[in-house]
C-alpha cells in the first residue's frame, strides 16, 4: 500500500510524522507506529483491536468510566467511544505532540473524550477522583526506534491500578511479547491472584504483543462472543478477519 506523508515536524529532538495509506491515517514518532485510524472500519487488523476488544467482558451499563495511560493518537479511545457511548473515557499521555495530533487528526470532538497532559505513572498516585471500570495500560517509549514499556507490571503497579478500579472492573496491559506478560506480577503472586476472578490472553499472529486480560468479575469466553454479536459492524468485520485474533485463558503455571 503507498503512504504519503499528511503532515511532518520535528520537535523536542523527536520526528513526528501522520501519514495516509488508502483511506488510513497513520501516527509515527522516530519510525515507531503509535495509532491507525480508517473512519470506513472499526478494526485496524493491529495490536489497538486486543486492547479495545476485552472491553466486551463488560456490558454496557457496566462501563461508565474508562481510562487509558497512553494515548498515542487515540485508537483506543476512537474504538472505545463506538463501543460504549455514554461512558466517559479518560486519556493520559506524556507527549503533548501526541495529544495535539489526537485531537487534530484522529479524535472526534466529544465533552465524553477528556485528554490529560501527564506522566501518567505521577498521575496515578497523585489520583483520587471517581474510580474505573476499565484501565488500559498502553505506555510505551521509543528507544533506538522500538517501543519499550514504561512501567513493570509488578506488584505495586498492579495494586497501583487497583486502587482506582472499580469492584466489578477490569485491567488490560500491552505487553510486547509472551515472556513479558510470563513475568507480569499475577502469574507470580497468589494473593495477587485471587484479586480477579479470571484472566485472558490476547494475541495476533502479526505481531508478538500479548494483551493481558485481567477480570474483577466472571465473565466467560461465551459472554464476550455473545457481547460482540451485538455490534453488527464490529461482529462482520472480525467475523472477516477472525484469524488476525486470538482469544483464550490466561493459566497460572
Amino acid at each position: 500500500m503507498v503512504m504519503a506523508i499528511l503532515w511532518r515536524k520535528q520537535h523536542q529532538g523527536k520526528n513526528y510524522e501522520v501519514r495516509t495509506a488508502g483511506q488510513s491515517r497513520r501516527l509515527y514518532t522516530d519510525g515507531v507506529f503509535h495509532t491507525q485510524y480508517n473512519p470506513q472500519r472499526f478494526l485496524t487488523g493491529n495490536v489497538w483491536d486486543l486492547l479495545s476488544l476485552p472491553s466486551l467482558f463488560l456490558a454496557p451499563a457496566q462501563c461508565r468510566r474508562v481510562l487509558v495511560l497512553g494515548v498515542g493518537g487515540g485508537t483506543v479511545l476512537q474504538q472505545l467511544a463506538q463501543l460504549f457511548p455514554k461512558a466517559i473515557l479518560v486519556g493520559v499521555e506524556l507527549d503533548q505532540m501526541h495529544l495535539r495530533l489526537a485531537k487534530r487528526f484522529f479524535l472526534p470532538r466529544s465533552k465524553r473524550i477528556q485528554l490529560i497532559h501527564a506522566d501518567a505513572l505521577v498521575w496515578i498516585k497523585k489520583y483520587h477522583g471517581h474510580k474505573f471500570d476499565l484501565i488500559i495500560d498502553d505506555m510505551f517509549t521509543e528507544q533506538v526506534g522500538e517501543p519499550r514499556r514504561v512501567a513493570a507490571a509488578a506488584l505495586p503497579w498492579f495494586n497501583a491500578l487497583l486502587r482506582h478500579t472499580t469492584a466489578q472492573g477490569m485491567l488490560v496491559f500491552n505487553f510486547l511479547c509472551a515472556r513479558e506478560l510470563r513475568r507480569c506480577a499475577y502469574l507470580h503472586n497468589s494473593k495477587l491472584q485471587r484479586q480477579f476472578a479470571a484472566a485472558y490472553r490476547l494475541t495476533t499472529p502479526v505481531y508478538e504483543n500479548n494483551i493481558g486480560v485481567f477480570l474483577r468479575q466472571p465473565a466467560g469466553l461465551q459472554y464476550w462472543r455473545a457481547q460482540l454479536q451485538q455490534h453488527v459492524r464490529l461482529a462482520k468485520e472480525f467475523h472477516a478477519q477472525r484469524h488476525k485474533y486470538r482469544i483464550s485463558k490466561l493459566t497460572v503455571l
